[in-house]
């Protein structure tokens, strides 16, 4: 077969560098985890009192073995379950309200007038200072932590939501209005795929600060839930069940934001895929 002229020639050793690549980033992060349980577990061991106690602090050990127990029995899945539902159903409706009032204060100006103020008014209040109110609000303990979870994701996805449309180049949209498109059309093809990056953004930032008003939800008026289940661990001074909890709700929240991502990648085709070079 005729090589093509001018074409670079294959180098043996071009693959090796990507090899290299491959594994030389799993490996630094499989790392860093190992180095902090390492720290961990000498810290509990030598009972380390430096400002910092760790005497009542339980080893990787015996967290390791609680988990096996835990994730062995039926009673811990019921509140993985009871907090995983609070929270999917709590985005959802914060991503439906979110979206839809952040497009619409983006585009147009009476909207922004009157119903950016009141959304300006109540987004300093940390959603725990809801608890109360929600627990007068609503019939059900449920409905009330939903409630709680909904107000947590909601103010991040509506203000990016918002700064997607605002940042949205206008000369995309006076070009779709010359060439014959109508509002429906520039919605459509313009302003929508133009906000989703920032929208995308905000259902990211929500996921997690929905976890965070979650948890803190069920420690204070829940029954069931990894928050509540936390709680209860400290109240009986069971300490390993304390971080088998806080554990559980650290790799959900990091895998329910995962999920979020990888949608909005789905969903964004068109945008190049970011590579990161090592120091």
């Amino acid at each position: 077969m005729a090589t093509l002229v001018g074409a670079p020639a294959a180098q043996p050793g071009a693959a090796a560098p990507a090899r290299v690549a491959s594994w030389r980033r799993p490996a630094l992060r499989a790392s860093s985890i190992g180095l902090f349980l390492l720290a961990w577990h000498a810290a509990t061991l030598w009972d380390l009192d430096f400002y910092v106690r760790f005497q009542n602090i339980p080893s990787p050990g015996d967290v390791l073995a609680e988990a096996i127990e835990l994730f062995g029995s039926s009673g811990f899945y019921v509140h993985i379950l009871a907090s995983l539902e609070r929270i999917w159903l709590g985005f959802a409706i914060a991503t439906v309200l979110g979206v839809g009032l952040g497009l619409l204060i983006g585009r147009f100006g009476l909207a922004e007038d009157t119903l950016f103020p009141p959304i300006e008014l109540f987004r300093p209040i940390p959603a725990v200072a809801w608890v109360p109110i929600s627990i007068m609000l609503w019939p059900t303990e449920r409905s009330s932590i939903v409630f709680i979870t909904t107000l947590g994701a909601f103010f991040p996805i509506v203000l990016n939501t918002i700064h997607g449309v605002e940042g949205i180049d206008r000369q995309l949209v006076r070009a779709a209005t010359s060439l014959g498109a109508g509002r429906a059309a520039i919605f459509r093809e313009v302003v929508l795929p133009g906000a989703l990056p920032s929208i995308v953004t905000g259902l990211s930032v929500g996921m997690g600060v929905s976890w965070i008003c979650l948890i803190s939800a069920e420690m204070i008026s829940g029954q069931f839930g990894v928050g509540y289940f936390t709680w209860v661990a400290y109240g009986i001074v069971k300490y390993p069940q304390i971080v088998v909890g806080m554990l559980t709700i650290g790799v959900l929240g990091m895998l329910s934001s995962a999920l979020i991502r990888w949608g909005g990648a789905r969903c964004m085709p068109w945008l190049p895929r970011q590579e990161k070079e090592g120091a």
